[in-house]
């Protein structure tokens, strides 16, 4: 079996398994998303969701996030980690889309990658969430997955792993299959756990049966 053979299977069985599979942080608005992946890294989706609440009920728009002093965002985004940080880059974020995009969040990769604290990660995750444009988000579970697969050769680098997918993965399968990975991930093929290969539905076809490149 070929990679671009192995990868159609996969996207296949785990859209069966997952048909319902989307991003886990919870917005309705395009600068939200864009505030979540920040405060996501290194932190937990559910920890997130429930620090936003305060966050957007203290700054409910982007002016107002834009408006706000940094110390006083940093007061409560700390619980998810990095608070200073995080703080600086989406003040910074919120001044640029209110200064230079009059309010709304670029719908261009490139433009995208230019925010303060974006990185390819959460770039392609507003590109595929918001805007419905082929995207593939290499998160700490789509990397493992991949490599655990068979799809990616041993490599941990996100943007490598990211490119090897887009010579593999259908334009409008990427975004889909990077969240039915995060599913996958977080039930059946654990990180601090041993995988739950017994009812995983990829296991016939996982890299141990072996994989042409």
């Amino acid at each position: 079996m070929t990679k671009k053979q192995l990868t159609l299977q996969v996207i296949d069985r785990l859209r069966n398994e997952y048909p319902d599979a989307t991003c886990s942080l919870e917005y309705d608005q395009a600068w939200k998303l864009l505030v979540e992946v920040r405060l996501a890294a290194q932190c937990t989706d559910a920890r997130v969701n429930q620090i936003v609440k305060i966050l957007y009920a203290k700054y409910p728009t982007v002016d107002a996030l834009a408006e706000a002093e940094v110390s006083d965002i940093e007061a409560i985004v700390r619980p998810c980690g990095l608070g200073n940080s995080k703080a600086r880059d989406i003040s910074a974020c919120m001044k640029i889309i209110r200064d230079k995009y009059n309010g709304q969040v670029p719908d261009d990769f490139d433009e995208l990658l230019k925010l303060p604290g974006v990185g390819r990660k959460s770039a392609n995750l507003i590109m595929g969430d918001v805007f419905g444009k082929p995207a593939i988000v290499t998160d700490t579970h789509c990397i493992r997955l991949c490599n655990r697969i068979g799809l990616v050769d041993d490599t941990k680098d996100p943007k490598k792993v990211e490119m090897a997918l887009w010579k593999l993965v259908p334009p409008e399968e990427g975004s889909d299959l990077c969240h039915r990975f995060v599913y996958h991930g977080r039930e059946v093929c654990t990180a601090r756990t041993t995988p739950y290969c017994d009812k995983c539905c990829l296991n016939d076809i996982c890299k141990k049966k072996g994989v042409k490149a």
